[in-house]
């Protein structure tokens, strides 16, 4: 029970590891949390410090998942310490409670007074590890959306709708077998949804013409 306790408490603190904040603070000498939409996350930078810096803070807390799912949980070892009633196998298993531990240090960093991001890009990085096909083609999305519209809130709940959809046709339409695809696809669903939430003010702006672009050209000053 204490190596799960241990891979937690190791993932959390992974996760919490305030990259806007750090990257920000390198670049400009600021506080990202006191400008633009005052998140802590990469979209944020993106829109202060220019893309450059937004797409590596975002990189950057994807790893964090990643890191967390890799290797972190590989400090698992021996028997599970509780019965595992989920369809996946112990490893699965420990990955997917160590990567919902880091995206939770991300959102409520203690480096950070638990004032994080919305956990999306670190979420991603560990999604890709479990759903690798359709985490790219929701990538692949993403990437679309953002071009077009240069909305990155357009992009990301695009992204995130897209990766329920994705499940869906290639377990029913192309017949490829999904490990725990009965408890992943409600998991995803529930999280497109929650993204959808998070994004309500975003949508508001759209519609009304006010949200943000981001700059492909030069770096937005703050």
């Amino acid at each position: 029970m204490y190596l799960l306790t241990l891979i937690v408490v190791l993932s959390y603190l992974a996760g919490a590891i305030p990259t806007s904040l750090l990257i920000s603070k390198m670049v400009s000498g600021i506080d990202i949390r006191n400008h633009g939409s005052g998140n802590a996350g990469g979209t944020n930078v993106w829109r202060v410090l220019g893309w450059k810096y937004g797409l590596l803070v975002i990189i950057l807390d994807a790893l964090k998942g990643v890191l967390a799912v890799v290797i972190i949980a590989r400090l698992h070892y021996g028997n599970f310490p509780f019965n595992n009633l989920t369809p996946f196998d112990d490893f699965t298993l420990v990955q997917i409670i160590a990567g919902s531990a880091a995206v939770i240090g991300h959102v409520w960093s203690v480096f950070a007074d638990f004032r994080g991001g919305k956990g999306i890009a670190t979420g991603l990085g560990i999604l890709v590890t479990i759903v690798t096909v359709d985490i790219l083609v929701a990538l692949g999305v993403f990437l679309i959306v953002l071009l077009l519209s240069r909305y990155v809130s357009l992009g990301s709940m695009t992204a995130a709708l897209s990766i329920p959809l994705t499940m869906i046709i290639r377990e029913n339409l192309f017949h490829v077998h999904i490990t725990g695809y009965n408890t992943l696809l409600p998991f995803m669903i529930i999280l497109s949804l929650l993204v959808l939430y998070t994004h309500r003010k975003n949508i508001v702006r759209i519609i009304n013409g006010s949200e943000s672009k981001v700059n492909f050209k030069k770096k937005t000053k703050s």
